[in-house]
């Protein structure tokens, strides 16, 4: 798998043709052989620069424009990297069923999910701009629906699968576990800019409330998998240098909970009775703070292990796109309590958090664009037994 070049593959765990039916007439694509589902970590990435931008609380000359060229990105991407898993499947049918045995890559399948409904969120908020209100509902509904639909399956399927067929090693928790639990909560913040467009009623009732339900559902799955985390962290040491930048995936539900919390506030009135819409309200400020300073903590935390990772000889690895839409949720999480606050201090945090987004999106995109065009992300990854196992 491109995600994990130094680490490991996935290939050793079955037989070349063990999950192969009869062979297709087409020809094989071999560089579509290792795009794996952690490639739309880079659409997701994408999106969130454009749809944080356009979230913050502060008035910049040319970032409106700048965010729109980036959401028209992102959608490209969404399209491109969609067909290369589709001829993935279509191609490779072995070896994409053997990503799914695979505890190292299954977790990943949950990145579709997020990429559809990142790029739908920016779709609504920044397309609008270029293609109307109307068709960005449009689009914004349809990936709404696929992304949560897509998300919901992740949530159940992967953990299942990690229980009764991969059955990871005591030690070996990663942040990647986090990815399938943290996509219902972006179904929650972007079901949330969904609601004032639905008719009053039981209509907006129901997916108010649905979002709060995929936000419990999110939430209480990351505080089950976040603490095996960090207890594989102090008993085993240091994450290897290529999955070290996966700390940062940790970020995402804090952020994305902080995000969906005030966009539901801002959605309450109009669709429930006034008291709860206050209660929703005064419960973003309450719950969202000290989630944000735990954040930061983390945010700390993570940055000091790159750093040491970093000097230890960390070289380029698609990880990397975890420095981008986990920061992003950070960033409109900030942002949503600025707005709910009015404290300087937190428009200012956003802003800082937006400008760290920006450099780490631009430093890895160049890079993936580098490892596609030179055959390096698309080659099959390197033999454990050739790379560096870990840090001392």
């Amino acid at each position: 798998m491109a995600i994990f070049p130094q680490t490991r593959t996935a290939e050793p765990l079955l037989p070349r043709d063990a999950w192969a039916g009869p062979r297709p007439v087409v020809r094989r694509l071999p560089s579509l052989r290792h795009i794996g589902p952690n490639w739309y970590a880079s659409v997701m990435g994408t999106a969130i620069v454009a749809s944080a931008g356009a979230a913050l609380p502060v008035d910049v000359p040319g970032l409106r424009g700048a965010c729109t060229v980036v959401w028209a990105l992102s959608a490209v991407l969404l399209a491109t990297v969609l067909a290369a898993r589709a001829g993935h499947w279509l191609h490779h049918r072995d070896q994409a069923r053997a990503h799914l045995l695979d505890p190292a890559v299954a977790p990943f399948y949950g990145c579709l999910a997020m990429a559809l409904l990142a790029v739908g969120g920016a779709t609504l908020t920044v397309g609008a701009d270029v293609i109307g209100v109307r068709a960005a509902l449009a689009v914004d509904v349809v990936l709404f629906v696929a992304g949560t639909v897509v998300g919901l399956v992740a949530a159940v399927v992967v953990p299942y699968l990690m229980v009764v067929r991969h059955r990871p090693a005591p030690g070996t928790a990663s942040p990647v576990w986090l990815l399938p639990l943290v996509a219902p909560m972006v179904s929650a913040s972007q079901g949330a800019l969904l609601v004032p467009h639905l008719a009053a009623g039981q209509a907006r009732e129901a997916l108010l409330l649905a979002c709060y339900a995929m936000f419990g559902l999110s939430l209480l799955a990351t505080l089950v998998v976040l603490p095996l985390v960090f207890a594989r962290l102090v008993h085993h040491g240091p994450l290897p240098l290529a999955l070290t930048p996966t700390l940062f995936l940790v970020l995402g539900p804090l952020g994305q909970s902080t995000t969906a919390v005030n966009q539901l506030a801002d959605a309450a009135p109009g669709a429930v009775a006034g008291p709860y819409a206050s209660a929703f309200g005064a419960f973003a400020v309450l719950y969202g703070v000290p989630v944000m300073g735990f954040a930061l903590l983390w945010l700390a935390l993570a940055g000091a292990m790159v750093l040491r990772a970093t000097r230890d000889g960390m070289g380029f690895a698609m990880t990397w796109w975890a420095f981008t839409f986990p920061v992003g949720t950070c960033v409109t999480g900030a942002a949503g309590l600025a707005r709910h606050t009015g404290l300087d201090a937190l428009t200012w945090l956003s802003v800082g958090l937006y400008v760290f987004l920006v450099v780490a999106w631009a430093v890895a995109a160049a890079r993936t664009v580098g490892g596609v065009v030179n055959g390096a992300l698309t080659a099959a990854p390197v033999p454990p037994g050739a790379a560096t196992a870990r840090t001392r």
